[in-house]
């Protein structure tokens, strides 16, 4: 019997350790257009199926269900607000502020570096929450990670949200659009990244900056589009 038992495990498929898993097979390199900041992104031999097809091996009752990898990838919103706090750096300086929908944690980073009290970045996807610490200690930057969704609860203390590709889609945008007018209503300033996508809530936004900067999405295309940084701004109707 314990032969057969100790043969059983053998056969089980061994649970990949993501921090090992994305210092082993993604590249650390300077994200385009952000020279500045170093993230591990991925590139078509990193594999990351096999990383998440092993997330999925059995139940997991200690968190959310693993999510897209959008943390591998530079996207042009997180890319565009990030390049608008290094250039602009009075922005963030000496502030305490809220990376939401964080992924990779360009945005956060770059916010560290351009002088803020403090970072918290909000990321409800575990291998995201490993990529975000990886990459915050490869920058030498500190920042504070919250693993859950923090959408449906108060804003947390913050003098500044930022929020860069969070309304790529229609579902999320009606989820994130009630939390950040409770951030205005507390008196948080909100600044969106985004590239236009289509649901963009525009009557609500205030572009102060374009840049050119590529959107790696999930296939790799690294085409510089036009994207824009925006203020979030109180609903004149309501």
């Amino acid at each position: 019997m314990s032969e057969a038992r100790e043969a059983a495990t053998r056969e089980l498929p061994k649970k990949l350790d993501p921090a090992a898993f994305i210092q082993a097979n993604m590249r650390l390199a300077p994200v385009p257009s952000l020279p500045e900041i170093r993230l591990y992104l991925a590139h078509p031999g990193t594999g990351l199926r096999r990383l998440l097809e092993r997330d999925n091996d059995g139940p997991d009752d200690n968190g959310p269900e693993p999510q897209p990898p959008y943390w591998a990838y530079a996207w042009a919103g997180g890319a565009v607000l990030a390049r608008y706090i290094l250039d602009n750096p009075s922005i963030v300086a000496g502030k305490r502020v809220l990376d939401l929908g964080a992924g990779s944690g360009l945005v956060g980073i770059a916010a560290a570096k351009a002088g803020a009290r403090d970072v918290l970045a909000a990321e409800i996807d575990r291998n995201g929450v490993v990529a975000l610490r990886l990459n915050a200690a490869a920058n030498g930057v500190a920042i504070a990670i919250v693993g859950d969704d923090i959408t449906g609860s108060p804003p947390p203390e913050v003098d500044l949200v930022l929020a860069g590709d969070v309304f790529y889609g229609q579902e999320v945008g009606q989820r994130i659009m009630p939390f950040l007018d409770r951030c205005l209503a507390a008196g948080i300033e909100v600044l969106v990244g985004d590239p236009g996508r289509a649901w963009l809530p525009r009557s609500r936004l205030r572009q102060l900056a374009e840049y050119q900067v590529p959107d790696f999405g999930g296939n790799g295309a690294c085409e510089p589009k036009p994207s824009a940084v925006f203020a979030f701004i109180a609903d004149r109707v309501g």
